[in-house]
Formats: C-alpha cells, sequence, structure tokens
C-alpha cells in the first residue's frame, strides 16, 4: 500500500532491520502456505491446529520485534524533538495490540 492508500507515516528503516523482519515474514508466509497444502491434503483436525497457532506466535514474535524497534527508534526520536502526542500514539497502538 502507498502513503494515501493506508494513510500512514512512513519509516525508513535500516537495512539489518528491513531483512530481519522480511525473513521472519517469508517464513510466516511459508507456514501459512503449509497449512494451505495441509487442507488440501485433508490433514487431521488438530495437526493443522497446531499449526495455525505456531503461526499465531511467529506474528506475536513478529510484533515484538518491530515494537521495540519503533519504541528504540520513532518513539525516542519524536520524543527528543518534542512531539509529545507520539506517546498517546503508541498507548493507542499498545490498546489495539492487546485486544
Amino acid at each position: 500500500m502507498d502513503e494515501l492508500t493506508c494513510g500512514c507515516r512512513k519509516k525508513k528503516r535500516a537495512e539489518t532491520e528491513y531483512k530481519k523482519l522480511m525473513h521472519r515474514l517469508n517464513r510466516i508466509e511459508g507456514q501459512i502456505r503449509g497449512i494451505k497444502g495441509m487442507l488440501e491434503k485433508n490433514a487431521y483436525c488438530t495437526d493443522i491446529l497446531i499449526q495455525v497457532s505456531a503461526i499465531h506466535a511467529a506474528l506475536n514474535s513478529f510484533n515484538r520485534e518491530l515494537l521495540a524497534e519503533h519504541i528504540r527508534t520513532c518513539v525516542v526520536d519524536d520524543i527528543r524533538a518534542g512531539k509529545d502526542e507520539t506517546i498517546e500514539d503508541l498507548v493507542q497502538t499498545m490498546q489495539k495490540l492487546m485486544k
């Protein structure tokens, strides 16, 4: 999505952060394709459920990594620049993540 489509701000990520996050997403994408294959091969329900649980854990791990980097960079930079509204934005984000 571009900025107009998603209504979001943009961030230039360090190459190491970008590669780490993309690696995680590629693994998650592979897990999802694996579940699709399991379903197509009529795998047993609990086997699929266990794989879905693994994907859920991987997504949570991705979120934790992204959130930590967001706090270390975007939030810290904004606070140092006097943009206190960033704190409220972070609080709202955390509330959405904890639903």
